[in-house]
């Protein structure tokens, strides 16, 4: 048998692409921004996680542009042996004073930091303790880790009590969850998770991607915004997001970090950051701390996106107050089409398919940004309720739509 064969057979995206209703890698054509230009046309933008408006900031391109001038193009090397930059150092200073914790150490991507993470401080004889709806860089993570990955039902404290409760004593034992989850917008039940995890000797770990800068009075994320900073043991997050950059982090007590950083293969073994995403991210991060109406600007607008999908009887899910905003959309071929439909008058957002979600519960992601203006969100709104209000609900409906848009 071929290796290949799998190649041969996979034929989807190629019949979207047929039916002109293929949803991705289309091609941006100036920085993310509230509006962009994407293949010849504006659109606004409510499909990214730029959730502080940041990545076209001036003085974040600034900051980007002078290391780029004082330390070059890249480290060639590991932050293990030639890679560490005084601006590393700096970055996992500052990040670890923000986020109230004693150390932190940077990784290449947000992905690259749960598999280093999970894989380094979980083992053979360990338990980890994993939300259902978590990130798929949890799942390789605890998979890399050849720890026994437990999953419990998503946000259900039953359930994992449950599972902790039958656990083996002698273990040792992780629970790990988004704080918030990237697809629902939910928020973890972290008191809950932190009340668990005392009562039956767990630590705990938060990836905080989409919660920091987000939630909390400082924008410090999850734990602050439960006051909960001291009772979580480990938090991850990325640079792509509220930072602006490239690259992702954990913070923990010392010895934690120090275990990580000498134990950890996606850690030693891949280059570190550049000096412009180390730099950008650092100049992000001084903003947030200086800027901490951000945050709220970013929940305010989200609040206001709610109401006004909502007003236009559209189904989303609403149990939470992040900026990300998921519509239901239901079948694949109705979501596909939906999002090619809004592409067309504008609007862009993000297709979310099987095995993102269950079959018969796709969803159109939004998200947005503290930069965002009512007017925009108002233009945006009426375009999707327009679109989505007069789709057909039915995939034979749907495909005769397409048939008529061929002729």
């Amino acid at each position: 048998m071929d290796l290949f064969n799998k190649c041969d057979e996979f034929t989807l995206a190629e019949e979207y692409k047929k039916l002109g209703i293929y949803p991705y890698f289309h091609a941006l054509e100036t920085k993310q921004d509230i509006e962009v230009m994407m293949e010849g046309k504006r659109r606004i933008m409510i499909g990214s996680n730029n959730y502080l408006g940041l990545t076209g900031d001036k003085r974040v391109i600034a900051a980007g542009v002078k290391a780029l001038t004082e330390f070059g193009s890249g480290v060639s090397g590991s932050r293990f042996l030639n890679g560490t930059l005084t601006t590393h150092l700096e970055l996992e200073e500052e990040l670890a004073s923000f986020l109230n914790k004693e150390a932190c150490v940077t990784f290449s991507t947000g992905f690259q930091s749960n598999l280093g993470i999970l894989s380094a401080i979980a083992g053979r004889n360990d338990l980890v303790f994993s939300d259902r709806e978590n990130h798929a860089s949890i799942y390789d993570g605890i998979r890399l880790s050849y720890a026994e990955m437990i999953r419990y039902h998503h946000n259900d404290m039953e359930d994992l009590e449950v599972k902790l409760a039958k656990a083996d004593p002698n273990k040792g034992k992780l629970i790990v969850t988004d704080g918030v989850f990237s697809m629902s917008g939910d928020i973890c039940k972290l008191p809950d998770i932190v009340r668990l995890a005392k009562k039956y000797g767990a630590r705990v770990m938060i990836d905080d991607a989409h919660g920091l800068g987000v939630l909390g009075a400082h924008g410090r994320g999850t734990a602050e915004y439960f006051g909960l900073e001291k009772d979580v043991d480990i938090i991850m997050g990325t640079f792509s997001k509220s930072l602006a950059s490239l690259g992702g982090y954990m913070v923990a007590d010392k010895k934690v970090v120090e275990y990580v950083k000498h134990k950890s293969r996606p850690f030693i073994f891949c280059a570190a950051i550049t000096p412009a995403n180390a730099a950008t991210a650092l100049e992000a991060l001084r903003i947030l701390k200086q800027e901490p109406e951000r945050p709220k600007a970013l929940l305010d607008i989200a609040k206001y996106v709610r109401e006004g999908l909502k007003a236009k009887g559209l189904n989303i899910i609403e149990n939470s107050i992040a900026p990300i905003i998921p519509i239901y959309t239901y079948s694949m071929l109705r979501t596909i089409i939906a999002c090619k439909l809004l592409y067309e008058k504008g609007v862009y957002v993000n297709p979310v398919l099987p095995p993102a979600t269950p079959e018969g519960e796709c969803l159109i992601r939004t998200s947005y940004t503290s930069t965002h203006t009512r007017e925009l969100m108002d233009e945006a709104i009426e375009i999707i309720g327009e679109v989505l209000n007069n789709l057909p609900e039915d995939d034979e409906s749907l495909m005769a739509l397409l048939e008529h848009r061929h002729e």
